[in-house]
């Protein structure tokens, strides 16, 4: 069963991630975003919301880097 999101909730919750990453790694909110679209990682989080928002964003961050990382992301 697919569950249908708002688009505010995946906007709200995604602009909450990006600024949690960007906090993690000393970034601006729009250098985290770049990145992040850049490395498939907004991709990710738009194909997988599902999934994404029942993790903490502390969570969600750490596997991010590492999803980015793998797409050749230097963050780490």
């Amino acid at each position: 069963m697919i569950m249908a999101y708002s688009n505010h909730d995946k906007v709200e919750w995604t602009l909450i991630f990006v600024l949690t990453f960007a906090q993690r790694f000393g970034l601006t909110l729009k250098q985290a975003f770049a990145y992040l679209s850049r490395y498939k990682g907004i991709e990710f989080v738009d194909k997988h919301y599902d999934y994404c928002h029942t993790q903490s964003f502390q969570s969600m961050v750490n596997d991010m880097t590492d999803y980015c990382h793998l797409k050749g992301g230097a963050l780490i």
